[in-house]
């Protein structure tokens, strides 16, 4: 059997990991992959993830069983569509239906259409009409610019001159190329991300996982692509997960079938819990990162037959997904400068000795003259497992203390809050 992982991050290289360990034991390609990567997999640093034509051919060429595509680009621009016109199995939703993610206000409009709660919001279409309303919404707020923004795309908002610039930032800047702004209610509590895999029509859920934003301690500092995650959760049970399940991800599902827009593949909720209950922040049509590089250690089932399954209408029927009882510790390595600007070619040295204690998964490497190095954003992914979140945590921490770079970011707060609420 042959997988190709489309993509090249610590996400990617987390489900390459997973595949390596089926019963099916396939071989596995990464497209493009990177530095660490191509010690599990063979890399092809020629094809970019969201080179259709070229993940196409190559997946043709090399008559490859299964795809799975990581990154949300390679899915709204159709990739998994055009790999199973040509005849590859491919897990992912279509275009179609990868407008979950692609489109923060199609999914507002969804989850009013299916009754999921969420906040409170106004979809902002101009300068203009975005002006007359910051006038009068409430502070703080939340403003998230309407397409794909590698996670970069929502500002929280203290006052009406703060807003007025997101706005500014949303509408001008070529990165977010806005013609909507959505304008959403403050929402306080707990995050939570939930990741379910989907057939069009079953869902079956993930471990939960909790993911940090932002990029400093005690979550100050703007948003990034995550700097961190543990899985499982606190207080979050096998039925809290079902609960969350039947009022968003169902519903989501159903209302995508609804509309002729079958959703298969990974049904990812980031959520708010608080005193009204859970309410969701976003949908992804992707695997999560950093939350898969937590969960995925963590999975007994076979990632290979799960996948397969979610390519079928009805596939995943009688199916569930099993996990370890271990916890998982993610931290993330970012490069200087990180998340408003991005240092590359720094020489990464303690790889292997962290790699004693933990899972080192690459995200933003390369390799040069023989050495790894960095290749900006978020370079690391360190994940460890043990039977308490402490346990886990100090792991994590300790394999991370063995690793160094120019200008080496990692917030020193990930999964506190697990080790506070569960006793060793």
């Amino acid at each position: 059997m042959k997988a190709l992982v489309v993509g090249g991050g610590g996400r990617e290289h987390a489900i390459v990991r997973a595949l390596r360990r089926s019963a099916h034991a396939p071989e596995v390609l990464c497209a493009p992959g990177n530095a660490g990567i191509a010690a599990d997999a063979e890399c092809l640093p020629g094809i970019a993830a969201d080179d259709v034509e070229a993940i196409v051919a190559i997946a043709t060429e090399r008559r490859v069983d299964l795809v799975a595509v990581g990154p949300e680009m390679a899915l709204v621009a159709g990739v998994v569509d055009a790999l199973e016109q040509a005849g590859v199995p491919a897990f992912g939703p279509s275009a179609a239906a990868a407008e979950l993610e692609g489109s923060k206000a199609f999914a507002k409009e969804l989850m009013k259409e299916a009754g999921v709660p969420t906040a409170g919001y106004v979809l902002l279409r101009s300068r203009e009409e975005a002006v007359e309303h910051l006038a009068c919404a409430s502070y703080p707020a939340v403003l998230k610019a309407d397409g794909l923004a590698a996670g970069k795309g929502v500002i929280l908002c203290a006052t009406e001159a703060e807003a007025r610039a997101a706005v500014d930032v949303f509408f001008t800047e070529q990165r977010f190329g806005a013609t909507t702004v959505v304008l959403e209610e403050f929402l306080e509590g707990e995050e939570l991300s939930l990741l379910a895999l989907c057939d069009g029509g079953n869902v079956v859920p993930l471990a939960p996982a909790q993911d940090y934003k932002r990029i400093f301690d005690g979550d100050q500092g703007p948003n990034t692509g995550g700097m961190g995650s543990y899985s499982p959760v606190p207080g979050f049970e096998q039925a809290d997960v079902e609960e969350i399940v039947d009022s968003v991800h169902r519903p989501i599902v159903a209302a995508m079938a609804r509309r002729g827009r079958p959703f298969h593949g990974v049904l990812y909720a980031g959520l708010m819990i608080g005193a009204e209950g859970p309410k969701v922040l976003e949908f992804n049509a992707r695997f999560g990162d950093p939350e898969t590089q937590a969960v995925l250690p963590r999975l007994r089932s076979d990632l290979v037959d799960l996948l397969l399954a979610a390519r079928e209408p009805g596939g995943l029927a009688g199916m569930s997904a099993e996990f370890d009882s271990d916890w998982a510790v993610t931290l993330v390595l970012a490069s200087a400068g990180y998340p408003e600007s991005s240092s590359s070619g720094d020489v990464i040295h303690g790889l292997a000795a962290a790699a004693e204690l933990a899972e080192v998964t690459h995200a933003g490497t390369a390799a040069r003259d023989g050495e790894i190095v960095t290749a900006g954003g978020r370079v690391l992914n360190v994940t460890a497992l043990g039977a308490s979140p402490a346990e886990a945590r100090d792991r994590a921490y300790d394999a991370a203390g063995r690793i160094s770079f120019e200008g080496m970011q990692i917030r020193t707060d990930i999964a506190a809050r697990a080790v506070e609420r569960v006793p060793s």
